[in-house]
């Protein structure tokens, strides 16, 4: 699995954990919408720190909860 991919995975795992829409993400976050829907859908190669940070703070997690995730194990993820 691509980076990008898990990235977009956990993002949708934890929106659903929270009963949350990309929308009250956008809202909570400042992070545009398009983006938020972008990372979803694996439209970028790579997602800025800074982003995956204000998302974070829009959930009202940190850092290292979004990525406790099996997902980020190296030996899932693509070289």
């Amino acid at each position: 699995m691509k980076l990008n991919q898990a990235v977009s995975e956990r993002l949708l795992q934890l929106l659903a954990e929270r009963n949350m829409t990309q929308y009250q993400l956008y809202m909570k976050s400042g992070v545009p919408k398009s983006t938020v829907s972008n990372i979803i859908n694996c439209s970028y190669d790579s997602v800025k720190l800074r982003i995956i940070h204000e998302i974070c703070q829009g959930m009202e997690i940190g850092l290292d909860t979004f990525f406790v995730s099996p997902l980020f194990q190296e030996d899932n993820l693509d070289p």
